[in-house]
């Protein structure tokens, strides 16, 4: 698994993906496909590096599995991967 730098601006892992943890201004998480509030009009966290920023967002890594090459990429990956692990 190669790790990568963030895409400055992509902001896939936060719209592919549900999160099941609190985040501020969206205290039951975010269902997958949707934005998560935190999420800036230029793509960037607005609670990037802060205590109620919630631990799963800190502990995702950038690598290519996940990525891709693009930000388009990513979406279908995750997107792929919320799929395959949907319980229920």
């Amino acid at each position: 698994m190669t790790f990568l730098s963030c895409r400055k601006g992509c902001g896939a892992c936060c719209i592919a993906p549900s999160i099941s943890s609190f985040i501020p201004g969206m205290p039951d998480g975010k269902p997958a496909g949707i934005r998560c509030i935190q999420l800036t009009g230029d793509n960037l966290c607005a609670i990037f590096g802060k205590a109620e920023r919630p631990l799963v967002c800190s502990s995702y890594r950038f690598t290519r599995d996940f990525c891709g090459a693009t930000k388009e990429e990513a979406l279908c990956l995750l997107a792929d991967l919320e799929t395959a692990t949907k319980i229920g």
